[in-house]
């Protein structure tokens, strides 16, 4: 085997005695900590409320682009503006200063501007062309923009109904969270979910080209993911799968999130947002290419159907086959997402969701052994990061899925709302691969294992909720009430033995593969009944938040091998409670405790069914909104456990106990500001201190493998607005992931590794009007080509991504 890309073996294997890199760590923390500075310093005014029979506030808007400025007096008085983008768009306003009411401080914003307000209601403002607008005899119809405080602007979200299932903001919002923003996803343009979150703090993704998988760990734990609120529950290989193309953002709950979604990991969960119908026409066709001979078109429709806007659509498609960086495999998808809402009134909202995914080739087998990646063969190379270890006529994995369900929303009056999310989901794999299990001796045999799995699972879940909204003197409440079911039928058959081996010195990718024998054929039931409340109570500048909730749950397994059923049942009470402080400055020190479980099935060697595992968090800190600019911060310290996970004994026979007891304890913190209409940043660093404080295979005092103790990451992007650079817009990112080790054995560790990443996107429009809505862009990521290793386990071990260049066209009318 010939190592044909020539590595360094320093960049590639970094410090082979396990030793951090510490002057790389040391730039990229203060990289992170500048970026991080850079947002925090940016100075806040201070607002000082006169007498209310003025009605008049203190502003201090300085001059700067009229976009900025209406952000800055929505955010002072709660104020939601209403206004074409175009209508800003090269606009400077002279700001406004000094005690003046909001029409006088909107005066002084628009002057000079062309532009006249109309207030259509005590809290909404109308702005438009005084060319084209009458004040009083209808003015022309705009397609409006909302300038809102509390909701996404750009990269930043300060609003996200994860941690509370309520439109609470984040800011009073005793528990960490991270929103990948639908601005962040057109500007990255990720290929994954495990892309989309990778510059988001405590949030840890295998950065490599195996697709089968959308493997997220928060805090030290692999987390679950939830589509609209609702768990995608999940087998071995049977599960779910979302594009981000057909997602609107990414929330990131941290920590334990039992008390509203029932059983789950300590880490918390990843709520994927998926694109609904819009009040607004919208039309965008997307091409794509670039490495592996990529192909992808893409669109996506949404607007009203009827003159009165009570009917919506919204219509998302794509089709893409593509080469990957391993030779002989290829990824194909086909997914199609249609969605209806039905407004009959202002209190009543129907939005029917359907989902259509099929993979014809889904993903592969990329794990090679550690002799020949993480360490030289007998040969002294390594193997290609492009190595096939499969076979062309046996390997295959092929999925579909299918989902159809609603969201449903009714408004009694000012105090009472009520909602039902419903989703059925159907899903088939059949998959087939040669694995690579070990290299022998002489440094080109490739023992390899045969694997194949046929799986079927359905799902169903159903959240209802019931929200008041009332105050008992001079607290006010915002409490929810819940009760919610999801079903799981998994049907799992699965063979594996000895496959053919492979001769790398002169492979044959076309053998005789014998069929396996039979591993495992069984079919599992799972129930989970929950019953849940929350209160939020404010008084003054206090937030108090509190949460409980009872579960059931039932497991029902047959075992069509042994011909053994097992039936198992438990319960569990999880409970949150969390305290927030919120300063006049958007200053806001928080205080929290939540508790997670998750059913363990089987049983133990004295034939008892296994506990629940069990995770709780106590988690300090603060989020900072300063009041009157585009940035939010985040940072936390948290104490994590997770009690009474499995571990195997070293006796003989083997043994499984429930004595296991990890603990993840450390810090984070994130920064997300628009330090002008042009320019955004985002930076984030997390610690993590992981620790097995309980096992009995003999670990305990190790750390969790492929968990890194120091991540970080920094991202910017520059839109040109002017000048012969005018609709130019510039990206670049980096992203660090400490040393990590392989195993729990902690005997050999993953060197630490820095992966840039670039946008060039550009606006067509500015060359010629004809091509008004046309875009292109450019994204790099791995832009160095840096050779890394993603991930390892026993197994073996993972190439990171190499360098891949996509180029999109898009059309928007």
């Amino acid at each position: 085997m010939q190592d044909r890309e020539n590595r360094n073996q320093e960049s590639r294997h970094g410090d082979a005695g396990g030793n951090p890199m510490q002057s790389r760590s040391l730039a990229i923390a203060l990289l992170v900590t500048t970026a991080l500075g850079i947002i925090a310093s940016s100075p806040a005014p201070v607002f000082a409320q006169a007498a209310e029979k003025t009605g008049r506030v203190s502003y201090d808007i300085a001059p700067q682009p009229l976009s900025q400025a209406l952000v800055q007096f929505s955010k002072v008085t709660g104020v939601q503006l209403f206004f074409n983008a175009d209508l800003a768009r090269g606009i400077s306003s002279k700001g406004a200063s000094g005690p003046l009411t909001r029409a006088e401080a909107l005066e002084r914003i628009l002057a000079g501007s062309g532009l006249i307000y109309r207030f259509t209601n005590p809290t909404t403002v109308t702005i438009s062309n005084s060319a084209r607008s009458a004040a009083a005899d209808g003015a022309t119809a705009l397609a409006p923009i909302v300038v809102q405080a509390g909701k996404q602007s750009g990269f930043i979200s300060t609003d996200g109904s994860v941690a509370s299932k309520t439109d609470i903001p984040l800011l009073e919002t005793p528990q960490s969270v991270q929103v990948v923003t639908a601005a962040q996803l057109d500007v990255q343009k990720p290929q994954t979910v495990r892309q989309a979150v990778a510059y988001s703090s405590g949030v840890t993704t295998p950065d490599s080209p195996d697709n089968r998988l959308d493997n997220l760990i928060v805090r030290g734990f692999q987390v679950d993911q939830y589509y609209n609120g609702l768990k995608l529950q999940q087998g071995t290989w049977s599960t779910p799968k979302v594009d981000p193309f057909f997602l609107d953002s990414i929330e990131v709950l941290q920590g334990p999130s039992s008390v509203l979604y029932g059983q789950g990991s300590p880490g918390g969960i990843v709520n994927l947002v998926g694109k609904k119908p819009t009040d607004e026409p919208l039309h965008e066709i997307q091409l794509q290419s670039g490495s592996y001979n990529r192909a992808q078109a893409a669109f996506d429709f949404s607007g009203p159907v009827n003159d009165d806007g009570t009917l919506l659509y919204r219509l998302t498609g794509l089709g893409r086959t593509t080469g990957t960086q391993v030779e002989n495999q290829r990824e194909e998808r086909v997914e199609i997402a249609p969605a209806v809402t039905i407004k009959p009134d202002e209190d009543t909202k129907l939005t029917i969701l359907g989902d259509y995914l099929n993979d014809p080739k889904g993903g592969f087998w990329s794990r090679l052994p550690t002799t020949g990646t993480l360490v030289p063969t007998s040969r002294g190379t390594y193997f290609p990061t492009d190595q096939f270890t499969g076979d062309k006529d046996f390997d295959h994995m092929r999925r579909q899925q299918q989902s159809i369900g609603y969201e449903f929303e009714h408004r009694f009056d000012d105090v009472w709302t009520v909602r039902q999310n419903l989703r059925f989901q159907h899903m088939s794999v059949d998959y087939a691969e040669l694995q690579a299990a070990s290299l022998a001796a002489d440094g080109h045999t490739l023992r390899r294992s045969a694997y194949t799995a046929q799986e079927q699972l359905n799902t169903l879940a159903i959240d209802n909720q019931a929200e008041a909204d009332f105050d008992t003197g001079a607290v006010s409440h915002k409490a929810l009430f819940g009760l919610d079911y999801q079903y799981k039928n998994w049907n799992n058959f699965t063979r594996y033995g000895t496959g053919p081996s492979l001769d790398l010195d002169d492979p044959d990718y076309i053998q005789a593969v014998a069929t396996p024998p039979v591993f495992q054929s069984a079919k599992q039931r799972q129930s989970q009944f929950g019953l849940y409340a929350q209160d939020q109570l404010k008084f003054d500048q206090w937030a108090l938040l509190l949460s409980a909730r009872q579960d059931w749950a039932a497991t029902d397994s047959n075992n069509y091998l042994t011909g053994v059923d097992t039936n198992q049942n438990d319960h569990a009470f999880t409970w949150r409670a969390g305290l927030t402080y919120l300063f006049d400055n958007g200053f806001a020190p928080y205080v929290s405790y939540a508790t997670s479980f998750s059913p363990t099935v089987g049983v133990s060697s004295s034939g008892d069914p296994f506990n629940p595992t069990t995770g709780k968090q106590y988690e300090v800190g603060f989020k900072y909104q300063p009041t009157g600019y585009d940035s939010f911060i985040t940072a936390s310290l948290y104490d994590l456990r997770q009690q009474n996970y499995l571990t195997s004994t070293l006796t003989t026979p083997v043994v499984q106990t429930q004595v296991g007891e990890i603990r993840s304890r450390g810090g984070q913190i994130s920064a997300l500001a628009s330090i002008t209409d042009e320019f955004n940043v985002t930076a984030s660093y997390a610690y993590l201190d992981n620790e097995i404080l309980k096992a009995s295979d003999g670990t305990a005092g190790n750390r969790v493998a492929n968990l890194p103790a120091n991540t970080a990451s920094l991202w910017a992007d520059y839109k040109f607005q002017d000048g012969v650079a005018d609709g130019l817009g510039l990206g670049l990112g980096v992203r660090y992931i400490g040393s990590r080790y392989v195993t729990n054995a902690n005997t050999a560790k993953i060197p630490d590794h820095v992966v840039f990443d670039a946008a060039l996107n550009y606006d067509l429009g500015k060359i010629s009007n004809e091509m008004r809505g046309a875009t292109f862009a450019l994204n790099v990521s791995n832009l160095f080509d840096k050779h890394f290793i993603s991930d390892c386990t026993a197994a073996g071990c993972v190439y990171g991504m190499r360098r891949t260049v996509f180029a999109t066209l898009g059309y928007k009318w």
